[in-house]
C-alpha cells in the first residue's frame, strides 16, 4: 500500500498531547453497566422476604452472562439482535421449614455493544444517545418575593425527594419537600436529629447571621418538640390524610432512608467539594441527606443574603450539568423493572403453598424484559444510527442531547439554555449543532474532551511554570479551570517551551485578561482543542464565516460514499485518527505476512508465534447501511506485505488509505457570474461525470407481501392483464425482476394480481 505523505505548513506548534479515543466513552460506560452496575443493581434488591418476614428469604446471589449466539455481523444480516444470555443464581430460604436452595434462573437476553459503541436490534444499527443532563447536588437561586430578591437553594438527588429551602424579608427561612406545602426549615431539623431549640441553635455556634434567620423561624414554627415537626410535616406532605405520630414518624424517615433517597456519588462529591468538607471515600458513601447537610446550606443561603453582589447559581455553567451515558441511563430504568419484580416476588410469598422450595416459582422476569425491550425499541435517547459515511457514525456517538426523558423539551427551552457559555471551551463544540428547532439542544464533544466517572466533561491543559511550558498534562473541569489563567496554543513559545511573549492573552474566570507570562498557569494542548471533530477537518476554519462553518460541519457528514474514495491533498491532521477511531477499518491485531487477499478476508500470519500463527480478518461487502448508503470494505494490502500492529490492512467505502475520505479533489476555477455565485455555486465538468467521480451506490430494499386472501391467494406472475411487454420484460416467470437488470422510476419489480369478487353492475 502506498501510505499518504503529510506535510504540515501550520505555523503553530504540534499538539502538546496525543488524540484520545473518540468513542471510549460509550465503550467504558456500557462495560461498567456488565462489570458492575447489574451487581449494584442486584445486591440493591437482595434480599427479598415476605410481608410477615417469617416464611421466605430469596437472594441474588450471582449474576452471569453466556456467549452471544451469533456475531454481529450474522445479526444485522438475519435482522436478528446482537444479544447474550444473562442468568441469575438465586437462593430461597424457606424460613418455616429451615430448608435452603440455589437455582440458576434465566433473567433476559441482554443486548451487546458492539466493538465501536453500537447496538444491534432486530437488524437495525443503534445508538443510544448520551444526555447532558442538570447535575446532582445543591443549587443556590434568586426568589423574588415582595419586589425584593431573597436567596434559596435547591437539593436535587438522583433518586427520591427534592429539597427547596427558601428565605424571605423577615429573615425567616422555609422549606418544601417535593414542591409540596411550605414549613419552617427547624421542623425539618427536627425530625432530622436536632430535637430541641438548643440542639438547633448549637447547630450555627458563632454565626449571628444566621442565628437571626433561625430565632425568626423557631417564633413562626407552631412545633414545640419533635412529635408535633413530624405531625406538621406530615400534614404539608399528605394533606388530608388521618395523621398519627406513628404514622408521621414512619412515612417522614421513610423519604430519607437508603432504599428511597440518593444523593449519588456525584451529587455528595459536588456537595463537599463545594463547601470544603471532606471528599474522601467514607465521605463520598454517604449519599443520603443529613442534618449536618441541611445545616451548611442554611448558613450558606443566610451569607449570601448578607453578601452585597452575590450571584446566583449559573444553571448553564458546564459545572452545574453532566453527561448521562448509556451504562446509568439503563441501570436506571432496569431499576424500575426490579421494582415491580420484588414487589411481585413478595405478593407470591404471601399465596404460594408454606412447602414450596423452588425459587423459580416465585421470580418472573417479565417486567425485566418488558423495561429492556422498551428502552432499545422506543427510547427518545435510542436512535437509529445516522451511516451516511464514517463521520456520521462517529459523530453520532459523539453526540450529546439535553433533550430526552428527565431532560429539556424543544418547546420549553429558552435562548439561554441554547446559546454558546464560557464554559463550553474545550469541552462542546460552539460550531456544530442543528439549523432546526433542536439548536443549542443538540451539541458534539469537542476533539481532546472527555467525561470523567462522575459525568464531568473535563478537557486538557499543558501546565506552564515561571513562563515555561512544561510537557505536563492535566485534565480540568469547568470549576477548576475558572481560577486560573489559561492562554491559547496559539502564543509563541520557544522549542524548549519559553514563552516569548511579554504579556499574553488568558481566559480568566470565564473573561479575557491580559496578564505577564510569569502569570499564566495553563496553555490548551492544540490550536483545535475548542472544536469538535468535524469541524476540525475544515481547512482554514478561521477565514470562514460561523455560520458557514457550521453548515460545513453538518454536511461533511451528508456526504453519500463515492465509487473510489480520495483522501484529502489539504487536510488538517485529524482524517487518520478519525478514521480509526470510527472502528470501521480493518487494523492488523499483531506484526505478520500477509498470505492471502481477496474481497471477502485477509489473512497474516506470523510463524515466530507458538500459538494462533494465523489471524484471519473477514471483510463486509456491499452491506446496506441505514441510510441505504453502500458499506463496503476494500483490502489495501498485497500478498507478502509485513504489516504491523494497528497498520490498515482494508478501507471502508469512505477512507483512502487509512484517512478520512468524504469527497472528492476537485480542481476548479472562480467565476463572479455577476455575483450570483454568492456563497453559492455549481461545478461544470465534463471530466467529472465521464470518470465517475461522484458517483455513489445505494441499496434499497422492497418488500412485497403475498397473502390469501377470502376470495383467493394473491399470485406473483408476469403476466398482469391490461399492461404492455415493454413493461414486464425484465420480470421471470414468476413476476419478480430478473438479477442485473436496469430499472427506472416507476419500473414494475413484482408483478402481482389480486382475486376481485364480480360487482353488479348497474343496467
Amino acid at each position: 500500500m502506498e501510505s499518504i505523505t503529510q506535510k504540515t505548513f501550520s505555523r503553530y506548534k504540534e499538539p502538546l498531547t496525543e488524540y484520545p479515543n473518540l468513542v471510549e466513552n460509550q465503550l467504558d460506560s456500557y462495560k461498567w453497566l456488565l462489570e458492575e452496575g447489574l451487581d449494584e443493581l442486584f445486591e440493591e434488591f437482595s434480599p427479598i422476604k415476605d410481608y410477615s418476614e417469617k416464611k421466605f428469604t430469596l437472594e441474588f446471589e450471582d449474576i452471569e452472562f453466556g456467549e452471544p449466539k451469533f456475531d454481529e455481523y450474522y445479526a444485522k444480516h438475519n435482522k436478528l439482535s446482537y444479544e447474550a444470555p444473562l442468568r441469575a443464581t438465586v437462593k430461597l430460604t424457606n424460613e418455616s421449614i429451615g430448608t435452603s436452595k440455589e437455582q440458576e434462573i434465566f433473567i433476559a437476553d441482554f443486548p451487546m455493544m458492539t466493538d465501536h459503541g453500537t447496538f444491534i436490534n432486530e437488524g437495525i444499527e443503534r445508538v443510544i444517545t448520551p444526555q447532558l443532563i442538570r447535575s446532582f447536588g445543591v443549587l443556590f437561586e434568586l426568589n423574588e418575593k415582595r419586589g425584593e430578591e431573597y436567596f434559596g437553594a435547591k437539593i436535587v438527588p438522583a433518586r427520591g425527594a427534592w429539597i427547596e429551602i427558601e428565605s424571605d424579608g423577615d429573615h425567616t427561612m422555609d422549606v418544601r419537600i417535593d414542591r409540596k406545602r411550605k414549613f419552617p426549615v427547624t421542623a425539618l431539623m427536627r425530625v432530622m436529629g436536632a430535637e430541641t431549640d438548643e440542639a438547633i441553635k448549637e447547630l450555627f455556634d458563632g454565626d449571628e447571621e444566621t442565628l437571626k434567620y433561625i430565632e425568626n423561624s423557631l417564633e413562626e414554627d407552631p412545633a414545640e418538640d419533635v412529635e408535633e415537626a413530624y405531625i406538621q410535616v406530615y400534614k404539608k406532605l399528605r394533606e388530608g390524610d388521618i395523621v398519627s405520630f406513628s404514622n408521621a414518624k414512619d412515612y417522614v424517615d421513610s423519604l430519607f432512608t437508603e432504599e428511597r433517597y440518593d444523593l449519588s456519588e456525584v451529587g455528595r462529591y459536588r456537595f463537599n467539594q463545594r463547601f470544603d468538607k471532606p471528599l474522601d471515600e467514607e465521605a463520598r458513601n454517604q449519599q443520603v441527606i443529613t442534618l449536618d447537610d441541611i445545616a451548611t446550606t442554611v448558613a450558606h443561603i443566610a451569607e449570601r443574603n448578607n453578601t452585597p453582589g452575590a450571584e446566583p447559581d449559573d444553571v448553564d455553567h458546564l459545572g452545574s450539568r453532566r453527561v448521562r451515558y448509556v451504562g446509568e441511563t439503563l441501570q436506571k430504568k432496569l431499576r424500575v423493572a426490579m421494582t415491580q419484580i420484588k414487589r411481585n416476588v413478595k405478593d407470591r410469598m404471601s399465596t404460594v403453598d408454606v412447602d414450596t422450595t423452588q425459587p423459580v416459582k416465585f421470580i418472573s422476569p417479565r417486567p425485566f424484559q418488558a423495561r429492556l425491550k422498551e428502552f432499545f425499541a422506543t427510547n427518545q435517547l435510542s436512535q437509529y444510527m445516522h451511516q451516511e459515511n464514517i463521520l456520521a457514525e462517529l459523530e453520532h456517538l459523539r453526540t450529546l442531547s439535553a433533550l430526552g426523558p428527565g431532560g429539556l423539551t424543544r418547546e420549553r427551552a429558552g435562548f439561554e439554555v441554547r446559546d454558546v457559555h464560557p464554559t463550553h471551551y474545550g469541552r462542546l463544540c460552539p460550531i456544530q449543532t442543528p439549523e432546526g428547532q433542536n439548536i443549542g439542544l443538540v451539541l458534539r464533544l469537542a476533539t481532546y474532551a472527555r467525561v470523567n466517572h462522575f459525568g464531568v466533561i473535563e478537557t486538557p491543559y499543558a501546565k506552564v511554570e515561571d513562563g515555561e511550558v512544561t510537557g505536563e498534562v492535566e485534565y480540568l473541569n469547568a470549576y477548576e479551570e475558572e481560577q486560573q489563567h489559561i492562554a491559547s496554543a496559539a502564543i509563541d513559545y520557544t522549542d524548549d517551551g519559553t514563552i516569548t511573549q511579554d504579556e499574553v492573552e488568558v481566559r480568566h474566570q470565564g473573561e479575557p485578561a491580559v496578564v505577564s507570562s510569569d502569570e499564566v498557569d495553563y496553555i490548551d494542548v492544540a490550536v483545535n482543542q475548542a472544536f469538535s471533530v468535524a469541524t476540525s477537518m475544515i481547512p482554514f476554519l478561521e477565514h470562514n464565516d460561523a455560520s458557514r462553518a457550521l453548515m460545513g460541519s453538518n454536511m461533511q457528514r451528508q456526504g453519500v460514499p463515492c465509487i473510489v474514495p480520495e483522501a484529502p491533498l489539504v487536510g488538517t491532521g485529524i482524517e487518520r485518527k478519525a478514521a480509526e477511531d470510527s472502528g470501521r477499518l480493518v487494523l492488523a491485531k499483531r506484526p505478520g505476512k500477509v498470505t492471502y487477499v481477496d474481497a471477502n478476508k485477509v489473512i497474516v500470519e506470523n510463524k515466530r508465534r507458538k500459538k494462533d500463527k494465523r489471524q484471519v480478518y473477514d471483510l463486509i461487502s456491499y452491506q446496506e447501511t441505514n441510510n441505504s448508503t453502500c458499506f463496503h470494505q476494500r483490502p489495501v494490502v498485497d500478498v507478502g506485505d509485513r504489516v504491523q500492529k494497528g497498520d490498515v490492512l482494508a478501507d471502508t467505502s469512505t477512507s483512502d488509505r487509512g484517512q478520512m475520505a468524504v469527497g472528492q479533489n476537485a480542481r476548479v476555477a472562480f467565476m463572479t457570474w455577476h455575483g450570483y455565485n454568492y456563497e453559492d455555486a455549481i461545478v461544470i465538468s465534463e471530466r467529472l461525470v465521464k470518470d465517475a467521480k461522484f458517483t455513489s451506490i445505494h441499496m434499497e430494499e422492497f418488500e412485497c407481501l403475498v397473502r390469501d386472501t377470502k376470495l383467493g391467494p394473491e399470485v406473483t406472475t408476469h403476466d398482469i392483464p391490461n399492461v404492455g411487454e415493454d413493461k414486464l420484460k425484465d420480470l421471470d416467470e414468476d413476476g419478480i425482476v430478473r438479477i442485473g437488470a436496469e430499472v427506472k422510476p416507476g419500473d414494475i419489480l413484482v408483478g402481482k394480481i389480486t382475486p376481485k369478487g364480480e360487482t353488479q353492475l348497474t343496467p
